[in-house]
């Protein structure tokens, strides 16, 4: 076994326990689905939860739903009568997500939309607290836009793959759609006064934005 992944291992044996609902879930992820790495997993999920405690949001917004292991996890730390909107584009994946998400605990604390949040999150009328950004790498910067519109001052935005697996830095991959999309949006942020922001280089690099009082 590598180091890094002895670390990961010693890490996980050091931290909540995500709980049987969702390790089976994760691996059901893997199993039936293409790209089963996309899922949050176990550390980001236990750190998303953890945020959403310390936040302590009304409304979360969530663009990439994927298997709902993120929405899952994030919406263990709402309050009572809190609610998660989480959105997937692709309506493939609804056959696999909505029975999990709908068998969950927190299934009453999560509304599960199929389709573009860019377009259809507005229209919820909903003012958010806090944003989970994991769709299209492509889009970011759209969907980043989207979510300052319907965020309240001083809301948090997290944007999910920032690292991208090292891909940023890596010539290689100049050519890649997804990496260009990841690249430019770093750089947007970079240069976003209507934020504060820091990158956790967590499992794929995990962007935290606090959206400032005064924009």
């Amino acid at each position: 076994m590598k180091s890094e992944e002895l670390l990961e291992k010693y890490v996980l044996e050091h931290i909540d326990a995500e709980g049987d609902y969702l390790y089976r879930l994760y691996r059901a992820t893997n199993i039936e689905l293409l790209h089963g790495r996309m899922a949050s997993g176990h550390l980001q999920g236990r750190l998303l939860k953890m945020l959403v405690e310390m936040v302590r949001p009304k409304n979360i917004l969530e663009v990439g739903t994927f298997s709902g292991y993120s929405a899952i996890s994030m919406a263990e730390g709402l309050e009572e009568g809190a609610k998660l909107y989480t959105f997937e584009i692709n309506d493939e994946q609804e056959d696999f997500t909505r029975p999990w998400i709908e068998g969950s605990d927190v299934a009453d604390k999560i509304e599960f939309i199929i389709g573009d949040a860019i377009t259809e999150a507005p229209r919820l009328g909903v003012t958010f607290d806090m944003a989970f950004i994991d769709g299209d790498k492509r889009t970011y910067i759209e969907t980043y836009e989207m979510a300052l519109g319907v965020m309240r001052p001083g809301g948090f935005i997290i944007a999910d793959n920032t690292l991208w697996d090292g891909h940023v830095v890596d010539p290689e991959y100049d050519r890649d759609q997804q990496t260009i999309g990841i690249r430019h949006f770093n750089d947007y942020i970079a240069n976003d006064n209507r934020v504060e922001k820091v990158i956790l280089p967590v499992r794929d690099g995990l962007t935290i934005m606090r959206v400032k009082k005064n924009i």
